[in-house]
């Protein structure tokens, strides 16, 4: 188990470190794509690339030419986890090369449901340095508001516990406890981003909007992830997108899916696997979506992380222009 600091000294750190704006703006030799050149602001999580939070925004800014990046894990800890100096380090390097931060990708709700039957899902070892239980998520998410200030973002990623058998005697109360968390950031001006994700118990395209449904609330919008809806066994692209309340997304992550013989799912490149993306981007323009979209590799066919983002980076463009969106 990760052990918080004191919350007083943490909070004290961010907030002094969010007084000082960030500014993210030309003149680092970044060469970011100007705005005209995709109609969606990418975007890549950095610790895809590296956990050199430094390279990982060389690669990112100028060889990928972004001008946005997500945070979740850097120098092999996690986002709400940096202390002051580590801060400070992480807005000079995105100062530096010119980059903002679409939202922080906190671990928040990634943790298993009370008096539930322990999920499947819940791992033995930690993930991307986080590790949790129920009663540390309030310290969990005035972290990750801290953190979101301080680099410049006012969003916020969760989850909605992991996944159950049978979710139905819980998810009343599941729901309710992200209605109350939506209420209380909005009086932080955050917006909750929830995604779906294989693993929890809003998975797929169905699930989210039965999620949103129930949790009617502008703080809290969805972070639609193809990939995750695509390995839970659902056609992500048109099926699972179909009936999504379009204003209700609020951030997109990219990754690519293939389905084995065995009838088992492992990631792909982007553009190699079995999500129709340039039918998602279309739609997603179509819909008059222009916000973030994040690259999540997480493929590592090409060897190493940085590889295996670059090659996915490129299907990924490639299927951006296929789309009309680049």
């Amino acid at each position: 188990m990760y052990a918080f600091e004191s919350r007083r000294s943490f909070l004290a750190t961010l907030g002094g470190a969010a007084a000082a704006s960030l500014i993210c703006g030309p003149g680092s030799g970044a060469s970011p794509l100007p705005a005209s050149s995709s109609r969606f602001k990418l975007s890549v999580i950095t610790d895809e690339i590296s956990q050199d939070f430094g390279h990982a925004l060389e690669i990112a800014s100028k060889e990928f030419g972004l001008g946005y990046v997500e945070i979740r894990g850097l120098w092999k800890k996690n986002v709400i986890n940096l202390d002051e100096k580590e801060t400070a380090e992480a807005r000079r390097l995105l100062q530096k090369f010119g980059l903002q931060v679409t939202d922080i990708a906190s671990p928040l709700f990634k943790t298993d449901w009370p008096g539930a039957p322990k999920s499947s899902f819940s791992p033995k070892a930690p993930q991307f340095g986080a590790d949790y239980t129920f009663a540390q998520q309030g310290e969990v998410l005035e972290r990750s508001i801290a953190a979101a200030k301080a680099l410049g973002t006012d969003r916020v990623r969760c989850f909605d516990f992991w996944r159950l058998d049978d979710a139905k005697p819980f998810r009343e109360a599941i729901d309710s406890k992200l209605r109350d968390t939506a209420t209380q950031v909005a009086s932080k001006n955050i917006t909750l981003l929830l995604e779906n994700e294989f693993g929890c118990n809003t998975a797929t395209g169905a699930e989210a909007v039965r999620t949103l449904q129930a949790v009617q609330s502008p703080n809290l919008k969805l972070n639609w992830d193809p990939g995750n809806a695509a390995y839970r066994g659902e056609i992500a692209y048109p099926d699972g997108f179909a009936n999504i309340p379009k204003d209700r997304i609020g951030h997109m992550h990219c990754k690519d899916v293939v389905r084995k013989a065995d009838g088992a799912f492992e990631w792909a490149a982007m553009g190699r696997g079995i999500i129709d993306y340039v039918g998602q981007f279309r739609a997603m323009a179509q819909a008059g979506y222009s916000g973030t979209m994040s690259l999540e590799t997480h493929w590592r066919g090409a060897g190493t992380p940085e590889e295996s983002s670059r090659q996915s980076f490129a299907g990924m463009k490639e299927l951006l222009g296929k789309a009309g969106a680049l």
